[in-house]
């Protein structure tokens, strides 16, 4: 799969959304022979979220606190929904949640949250009515296919790394929020820096939820100038 197919994925959307293993979101990995899910998998389905993906949210608005009650949120590559149900449960009634995705997303959502098909790097007329500007938060748990080469995989992340941060730049209100998964890779000083010049705030951080094995980490941008 091309990583243009996949740059609304979650994480890591790979077959073989967001790669060797079967690592798609909420999917069992193989160990032994045998199929197993780790305790978030099953927690996860318990909860009513679609992907153990949820957690990094979680573990993230714990710490840093982006997502706030009556705000409105652009969850980028939002299928398959979990991080979009979760920020619909934060900000609440008063708030809302829109997720792009070039996936549907088949699950249900409360009334004040919303998942659209399209591509947030080319957005035509109609996606652009629709999505608008002016979010509290903008969100990217957004991930390549892999191939297993630490350097062609951190160049693609970094791609959808660059995209992500290019449309928050257009579509945060000031004072905004922005997170953003990424690979580490040759380039990621270098777009820390650019988050840093765009926003107040900059932090690195690896939420506990996140598999030990996994080359991910998240870059966090607080009160966009």
């Amino acid at each position: 799969m091309s990583n243009k197919k996949n740059r609304a994925g979650e994480e890591p959307k790979q077959t073989g959304k967001r790669g060797g293993k079967s690592g798609a979101r909420g999917l069992p990995f193989k160990k032994g022979g045998q199929q197993w899910a780790d305790h978030l998998t099953h927690r996860a389905k318990q909860e009513n979220y679609p992907a153990r993906s949820v957690y990094k949210l979680m573990d993230i608005q714990k710490k840093y606190s982006v997502l706030k009650k009556g705000g409105r949120v652009l969850d980028l590559g939002c299928a398959p929904g979990s991080w979009l149900l979760h920020a619909a449960k934060i900000v609440g009634d008063q708030g809302a949640a829109l997720g792009i995705d070039l996936k549907k997303i088949d699950i249900p959502l409360p009334s004040n949250a919303s998942a659209h098909v399209g591509d947030i790097f080319k957005m035509h007329e109609e996606l652009a009515g629709i999505v608008g500007n002016g979010y509290d938060t903008v969100l990217s748990d957004m991930a390549p296919a892999t191939t297993g080469r630490k350097d062609v995989d951190a160049a693609r992340s970094l791609s959808l790394a660059r995209g992500a941060l290019d449309a928050a730049s257009g579509l945060l209100r000031p004072g905004g929020h922005f997170v953003c998964k990424i690979f580490q890779g040759p380039e990621f000083k270098e777009f820390e820096r650019d988050v840093k010049k765009a926003f107040g705030q900059c932090a690195v951080f690896k939420p506990e939820s996140c598999r030990k094995s996994s080359k991910e980490i998240y870059i966090i941008g607080k009160d966009k100038k």
